[in-house]
């Protein structure tokens, strides 16, 4: 049997996110052979454009010889690419290919229309109550994803 936290608890908010986090990775994401670490592997090769793998796997918590090999299935399967680093001709940058970019699109919008179809079954004011709370809670979520993805910058902020 779960503990419920009080709602205005740093507990009970990491409840709330922990239970939308459970409704996206298990009922709203698509199933695609696609692992998780590789989507948000590409997701960051979109996001910051190309990278050294070395970096692309301590961003992802996994070691380089898993990154590796994770970029070699992205390779084969046409959704990244490797580039020779401008910077250090012995090194080269990963990146993100046109394809690897649609398929994050495609993937992104069939989420996005599953959680539509979810919606449909809100009454009108509980639609009202998620829509002025998504106002409210998305910028501060942002901003937690953001210190979660640049550690040592938002550190460096908070501490400012």
């Amino acid at each position: 049997m779960e503990r419920s936290h009080p709602r205005n608890s740093p507990e009970g908010i990491a409840e709330a996110l922990e239970q939308a986090s459970i409704l996206t990775t298990r009922h709203i994401s698509d199933q695609a052979p696609l692992s998780l670490t590789a989507a948000l592997a590409l997701a960051r090769l979109n996001a910051e454009g190309p990278i050294r793998l070395t970096t692309l796997a301590a961003m992802a918590g996994i070691s380089q010889p898993s990154m590796t090999q994770l970029i070699q299935r992205l390779e084969r399967q046409g959704l990244a690419t490797r580039i020779n680093d401008p910077e250090d001709g012995r090194a080269a940058l990963v990146n993100i290919t046109n394809a690897g970019r649609a398929l994050l699109h495609s993937r992104r919008r069939d989420r996005r229309d599953r959680l539509a179809e979810l919606l449909k079954d809100l009454s009108p004011e509980d639609e009202e109550t998620l829509t002025l709370a998504m106002h409210v809670a998305l910028p501060i979520i942002r901003r937690l994803v953001h210190n979660a993805t640049n550690p040592a910058r938002s550190q460096t902020a908070n501490s400012a």
